[in-house]
């Protein structure tokens, strides 16, 4: 990391960026920072004075449109920030020299392996969020810059903003009943443990395609039933169909089915593998009260 001596970082409002954030700051390193508002990615000639001005040695891209139901109704605006925006971002970095590195989700697949999903297995993204992100890994992989990292990751929540446990834990305090999906599977990822995955990457000087996840696999009423018994929260828990939950919001994207990452070529490259989610869940809770 030590060859990084400027790094920029966009999206810095966000979860994944206040974890890199804390783990570039745990080795003494510090990162140029942008929030959307100081820096739309989206904005070409914005990007462009902002390498001029800083003439970063490594870029690291946490802004998205993360919003996955929102895609559907906004999928012009997604294209724009996950894709077309990853784009501009790689011609610049190749232009200077830079090393980029980029998030992409397991939405791009359709769910229907029954092993977990290399990085090598063909995409079929089935919501607007999906097609966005792909849109984003096609960008990069057509400009090719020489440093270029993707990351594609699944279920990500943290201590920094609102997550799935976030809302979770909202609804239970609040005592409404929780109605979860219990027949998509896949493995929720701490942001955490994600920075130190990017972190760990780039000292192995790792470029290309890898997916990097905790480990273990669950469903989203098993990992709701786990948020519960962590925050020891009682609540009205009951699982439901993904189709039962699709006719009660039509509008909602659809989600893979199943969408467990392979992590293996992750852990051959830097010789380790992330922890059990349910270890990084504990430590969610214990992060929440520092």
């Amino acid at each position: 990391m030590a060859i990084y001596d400027r790094i920029l970082l966009t999206g810095s409002n966000g979860m994944l960026a206040h974890a890199l954030i804390r783990a570039l700051k745990l080795r003494n390193l510090n990162a140029i920072t942008f929030t959307r508002s100081q820096l739309d990615i989206t904005n070409a000639s914005a990007l462009k004075n902002a390498f001029s001005q800083h003439k970063p040695t490594l870029i690291l891209n946490c802004a998205a449109h993360t919003k996955v139901d929102l895609c559907e109704q906004q999928e012009e605006q997604a294209n724009s920030i996950n894709g077309h925006a990853v784009g501009e971002l790689a011609s610049l970095a190749k232009h200077h020299g830079a090393k980029l590195v980029h998030y992409s989700t397991d939405f791009v697949f359709d769910g229907s392996s029954t092993r977990p999903y290399l990085p090598t297995d063909l995409t079929h993204p089935l919501s607007a969020y999906g097609r966005s992100k792909l849109l984003g890994e096609q960008k990069l992989l057509e400009i090719n810059p020489a440093g270029r990292l993707l990351i594609r990751t699944s279920w990500v929540y943290g201590p920094s903003g609102a997550c799935f446990p976030h809302t979770i834990l909202n609804a239970a305090r609040a005592g409404k009943p929780l109605r979860v999906v219990n027949d998509q599977i896949g493995i929720p990822t701490y942001t955490r443990d994600l920075a130190d995955a990017t972190l760990a990457l780039l000292d192995a000087n790792a470029t290309g395609l890898y997916h990097v996840t905790n480990t273990g696999e669950t469903n989203w009423f098993d990992f709701t039933h786990a948020i519960l018994d962590e925050f020891q929260i009682p609540a009205d828990l009951q699982p439901i169909s993904s189709a039962d939950w699709q006719k009660s919001r039509p509008q909602s994207a659809i989600r893979p089915a199943f969408s467990v990452l392979d992590t293996s070529d992750y852990s051959r490259v830097t010789g380790k593998s992330l922890r059990h989610w349910r270890q990084a869940l504990h430590d969610y809770r214990l992060a929440l009260s520092e």
